[in-house]
């Protein structure tokens, strides 16, 4: 009678189990359904050993100290790619679009900016400054809001390492995306059409003037900006010059192709190009990667090299936040981690708002929430009212960057706002609605499982490839020009047919059982490929229980049945 393998990874666990720290759970248990008690709370949280106190202490200071770490790596993250694409986010705002195309511009551009915050900072600005106009402004916002989640999913792509851990980590990240699609999908055609936010925001400034004041910084914006700002320092005008038409790049490099300096041995003399230096600190310094001889290719290759590092901390560091929050709750029923973080949905929206004010950027508060929801202490049900309220709290920095312009630049900043709280107005107070975006994370969770580089694949198409075609369609019908015109309508034909066929090929003729059937086949190959070293250990553990059994050593066997061999007479061949 055959032994059964025994489960040695997280592959091979049944379903249905769910996994937290070491400890395996199977949700079909009923004590699984129970809720667990405050008490049993508790009791996990305090009744500690003197010993298992000090190790949790030093596991929260850890955490503590590469959660810092990893807000520098976003921060690294977010300067390289501004360095990179200030430029090109700048020259694509522009005084002529129409609602798809200005929805596409706030995607691309808070992708290559990696912030909405400054997205939303730039359009306030331009709306402001008559650049760009209220309706125009609107669009960009809602494309802003899209754009941003693109970063918290990039977070979620750091536990690839784990099948189980990636499921619900991207599942978590791109619950923020579909509430954003689902927002945009209704809110855009009911803007277009009515103007709904328009004359709302207009309504409510009427009589608004503007404030004096400075810009406010946020604590953990203080805490990370001066290791930051040592290493890599972003000119921030650059994207908003660009966008209304007071410079181009080439401004920022006047002399042969590099900045201006009054003395090339001191740095602080010379002007900013891409990079800046900090001459408003009590003692003025520049970055590391501040070169005074710099031409506009040596300062984005600096950006690129602060992009890779940023990327680089931000996999280590969440590599190890995860190790820590495991070992931390190794042993913790799931019952009891879900009470813990089982709060109201709306308080959990205010909390998600009041952190996002706070460290102002809604990236890095989703972005942190992914791995706990990775990790499975946080459900996507809760997941969900922390990222709205994060949409509501980013929209703050657009809001006071508006205080201190005109009407026009504080009605976009109120529509972002009304956006916002619309969607979730939407989406959120009904279960059924509330299920439809949880919905839809959940399969782009399970999407993973077929295939592990779905995320990149999902990055690619959903906030590079879709926006960019997207815009450029857009830009050929407003052009004016009727060849460019019949050739953006032959364009769109072919999309729609292309779209329509793959939908009857999927429906109709077995392809999403085909491509499904074909990635499963291609992940289980994978998997028995990595699963191989695990099953030959167990293997050779059962040649020698064998050993042992028949009293015979590995090397006696082999030697017994290699003389069988040579003893054994030929077999005749068939005549």
């Amino acid at each position: 009678m055959s032994e059964e393998k025994p489960v040695t990874s997280r592959k091979d666990r049944p379903t249905g189990s769910m996994h937290v720290g070491d400890a395996d759970f199977d949700v079909n248990d009923p004590a699984y359904e129970m809720d667990a008690t405050w008490g049993e709370v508790c009791t996990a949280c305090c009744v500690k050993t003197p010993t298992e106190w000090a190790f949790g202490l030093l596991g929260i200071a850890a955490v503590f100290f590469f959660l810092y770490f990893f807000l520098l790596g976003l921060d690294l993250l977010g300067e390289g790619a501004k360095v990179m694409g200030g430029c090109a986010a700048g020259a694509l705002f522009g005084d002529d679009m129409n609602p798809i195309a200005g929805l596409m511009v706030g995607i691309v551009a808070t992708v290559l900016l990696q912030s909405s915050s400054t997205t939303t900072s730039i359009v306030v600005s331009l709306v402001g400054a008559d650049t760009v106009t209220v309706k125009q402004g609107i669009f960009m916002i809602m494309g802003s809001n899209i754009g941003t989640s693109v970063t918290n999913t990039i977070v979620a792509m750091g536990h690839m390492g784990d099948g189980d851990q990636l499921e619900r980590a991207f599942a978590g990240a791109t619950v923020h995306d579909m509430f954003n699609f689902l927002s945009v999908a209704i809110l855009l055609p009911v803007e277009a059409a009515t103007g709904y936010l328009f004359h709302l925001t207009e309504a409510l400034t009427t009589n608004f003037k503007a404030q004096d004041g400075e810009k406010w910084e946020g604590p953990v914006k203080k805490l990370v900006s001066p290791l930051a700002s040592r290493i890599i320092m972003v000119n921030k005008k650059v994207a908003g010059d660009i966008a209304s038409g007071k410079a181009t790049c080439d401004t920022y490099y006047p002399n042969n192709g590099t900045i201006s300096c009054e003395d090339y041995s001191d740095p602080l003399t010379c002007k900013s190009g891409l990079l800046a230096c900090d001459t408003k600190a009590d003692v003025p310094f520049c970055p590391a990667f501040f070169d005074p001889e710099a031409t506009e290719s040596v300062d984005r290759t600096s950006g690129v090299c602060a992009f890779i590092i940023g990327l680089i901390l931000l996999f280590i560091c969440l590599f190890a936040l995860v190790k820590i929050l495991q070992r931390i709750m190794m042993g913790a029923s799931t019952r009891v981690l879900y009470k813990a973080t089982n709060i109201n949905g709306y308080l959990a929206i205010l909390i998600g708002a009041g952190i996002t004010i706070l460290v102002q950027s809604s990236s890095i508060t989703t972005s942190v929430l992914t791995p706990l929801v990775g990790v499975g202490a946080l459900r996507l049900e809760q997941m969900l009212p922390l990222t709205l309220g994060a949409n509501i709290g980013t929209t703050v920095t657009g809001f006071l960057a508006a205080l201190l312009g005109n009407k026009n630049g504080m009605q976009v900043a109120l529509a972002h706002l009304f956006f916002n709280i619309t969607g979730i107005v939407i989406w959120y107070p009904v279960p059924f609605m509330r299920n439809i975006p949880l919905n839809a994370a959940r399969a782009l969770g399970r999407s993973t499982r077929l295939f592990r580089g779905f995320p990149l694949i999902y990055i690619a198409v959903a906030f590079i490839a879709m926006p960019l075609v997207f815009l450029g369609i857009s830009y050929l019908f407003s052009d004016g020009n009727s060849g460019l015109t019949a050739l953006g309508s032959i364009i769109v034909i072919i999309l729609a047919l292309a779209i329509i066929y793959t939908g009857y090929f999927c429906k109709y003729q077995g392809g999403s059982e085909k491509c499904t059937e074909c990635l499963v086949t291609r992940e289980k190959r994978n998997n028995a490929v990595s699963n191989l070293p695990d099953d030959m250990e167990w293997l050779k553990a059962k040649v020698r229980e064998l050993s042992e059994h028949t009293g015979l050593s590995v090397d006696e066997e082999a030697g017994a049945d290699e003389a069988s061999d040579e003893t054994e007479p030929p077999k005749e061949e068939d005549a």
